[in-house]
């Protein structure tokens, strides 16, 4: 099965086709980052204009690098929201070719990101850390469309706590390449954070205190040479960010020990210092993150991906009808069975 999907669901206006689920034909992603980093976030209505004027040229690219027409695509699929130009773009094209149109939800696309480009297919039950900007939540999933929502951040996602991080700091959006960037040969030693909830029994998220105290220890810095003090700050800042995720990880691997596998995904799973604690953490334990920079943050790839599996797990179910919504748990999106429903 050779799917055409799109991804708009935030400042990436991405279009890819994928085959079987694992198969990359091609990945199109035009982002207007840059066009936010004044603001220091994502203005939702300037975000929607870009894809307006993106989505159709990303089309004909992704449609040009596959060497594909509209009779070697069999389904369309898009994200369920919130930004309706890939949804509506999705629904004129169904309806034009006559194919039809699944949607899929965000995050589990991030979520199927570690099946792209996969030489071995990965093994449920499964562990999966997802970890960007508008989310952070630990799942633990039996298959594509069965698991158990673990935990999920109580206020910030790591993502953010990166880029209210760097608006702190005096950095770029988005922030978790900015601090990485500047915290690379700094001592991350220097300055310690706290690490959230570990005296709580419980495997949620909390990133708010963290950014409350970057906040006081950047008024509290003496004056004098700031370079020196910028790279330790953030070296410091994003090894507490790491720390929380992992120390998360690693409860819910302990909870869970029939596990298979190790996933990390999202933006933040592209963070070179949180690959290396998980894999030195989880050294003998199978560890999978998406193959590519590419599958970590936004892109249409992994939302063709998911839609591929959506169909071998639900049949004629996962092409049902769907409202675009700018809020939407994913344990409400798929089929509930006797196990607990991912």
């Amino acid at each position: 099965m050779r799917i055409l999907a799109l991804e708009t669901s935030c400042d990436e206006t991405s279009a890819a086709i994928v085959e079987d689920g694992t198969a990359v034909f091609s990945n199109v992603i035009a982002s207007s980052r840059s066009a936010f980093e004044r603001s220091g976030g994502v203005i939702p209505e300037e975000a929607a204009r870009k894809q307006v004027e993106c989505v159709v040229p990303v089309i004909h690219q992704a449609l040009d690098d596959a060497a594909a027409d509209l009779r070697s695509i069999h389904t369309l699929a898009t994200t369920r929201g919130p930004v309706l130009v890939g949804t509506t773009a999705a629904r004129a094209l169904a309806s034009l070719w006559h194919k039809p149109l699944i949607g899929v939800h965000h995050t589990l696309g991030h979520l199927t990101s570690t099946w792209l480009e996969c030489a071995e297919e990965p093994a449920f039950p499964i562990i999966t850390l997802s970890a960007s900007g508008g989310h952070s939540d630990m799942w633990y999933r039996m298959s594509h469309t069965r698991g158990i929502l673990l935990g999920r951040s109580r206020d910030d996602a790591a993502g953010e706590a990166f880029d209210k991080g760097a608006a702190l700091l005096g950095l770029p959006y988005p922030g978790g390449p900015a601090i990485e960037r500047t915290g690379k040969h700094g001592n991350p030693a220097a300055f310690p954070f706290p690490l959230p909830l570990h005296n709580t029994d419980t495997l949620d998220f909390s990133f708010s205190g963290l950014k409350t105290a970057l906040k006081y220890t950047i008024r509290d810095l003496p004056h004098g040479d700031s370079k020196p003090v910028l790279a330790d700050l953030t070296a410091s800042y994003e090894l507490a960010i790491c720390n929380h995720l992992l120390d998360r990880l690693t409860r819910a691997v302990a909870k869970h020990p029939d596990i298979q596998e190790i996933h990390v995904v999202g933006g933040v799973s592209a963070n070179t210092r949180l690959r290396t604690m998980v894999q030195s953490a989880f050294g003998n334990r199978k560890i999978r993150f998406p193959v590519s920079l590419a599958y970590c943050t936004d892109n249409a790839a992994m939302i063709a991906s998911a839609a591929f599996f959506l169909t071998s797990e639900l049949g004629e179910d996962a092409y049902a009808p769907f409202l675009t919504t700018a809020s939407l748990p994913l344990t409400d999106v798929v089929q509930r069975r006797k196990e607990p429903p991912i």
